[in-house]
Formats: structure tokens, sequence, C-alpha cells
């Protein structure tokens, strides 16, 4: 049985998250704008979707980039929807240089949401860890 994520439109004419494709792992996100379009540059924005939803207990899901904008220098930041938030998805939305500025109007497509189930893991604190090859080389350590 499939899990329901219940979602609510909290903006008059706010779109449901919808995949494009039968085999799309996401779920298209679109902009809900109601005093006129935004422009995307270097600096963060936030852009509002006018819906809202309830993510099962167990169920993580996350704010991802588009693709086909991300290819333009548009992104967005991920972001974590915790089961327990009611609010209005808001997509955090910048270019990746100074020269790039992208128009966004009502019902684009700006983000996608993507759901999976959360491992039940339990953190334990330890006085030392186990010994690997790797150890604590990081950031670029094991090579181009």
């Amino acid at each position: 049985m499939s899990a329901v994520i219940r979602v609510k439109r909290v903006r008059p004419g706010a779109r449901l998250p919808r995949r494009a494709t039968q085999g799309s792992s996401g779920f298209d996100l679109y902009a809900s704008l109601e005093a006129g379009d935004v422009i995307v540059g270097q600096y963060p924005v936030l852009i509002p979707t006018g819906i809202a939803i309830e993510a099962p207990p167990g169920y993580d899901v996350q704010i991802r980039p588009r693709s086909g904008l991300a290819r333009q220098g548009v992104l967005c930041t991920y972001g974590t929807i915790d089961a327990d938030y009611r609010g209005e998805l808001m997509v955090t939305m910048y270019t990746m240089a100074l020269d790039i500025e992208h128009r966004i109007q009502d019902g684009d497509r700006i983000a996608q949401i993507v759901v999976s189930q959360l491992a039940g893991v339990v953190l334990e604190e330890a006085e030392e860890l186990t010994d690997t090859e790797r150890g604590a080389g990081g950031h670029g350590s094991t090579g181009r």
C-alpha cells in the first residue's frame, strides 16, 4: 500500500505537485505568485508554492532543484520538510552567476519534492570509532 501525503492549497489558484512523467521520482512544485513576477538573481529569494503538506511520520520530503533550471544556472536550495510542519512550502531560489537573471511567473515549475522513507536509526555516543583505511581523510582525500 502506498503512503499518502495530504496537500492543502493555502493560496487561491495554487497548483498541486505532480509527476511530469510516470517514471519521475520527484513531484514538480509550482510558483504561486499573487503580486506578479519575481526576478531571481544571485541573492536568495523565497518563492511561495501556495501549498502545505502533511507527510506521514517516518517519511522524508525534500525540496530539490529541477535539472532544466539548473542547466540554465538557476538553482534552489535543498530543504527538508519535516512530518510535523504544516506551513506553506517556500522555495529558496538563486542564480549561479552575477550575469544570470531568471523571471519566475505564476504557475512556473520551480523545484521538485522527492519522498523517501526514513531509516530507523539511533545515534549513540562513543569514546572511539572503528579504524578504516580512509580514517579521518575527507574533502577529496580519496582522489579526484
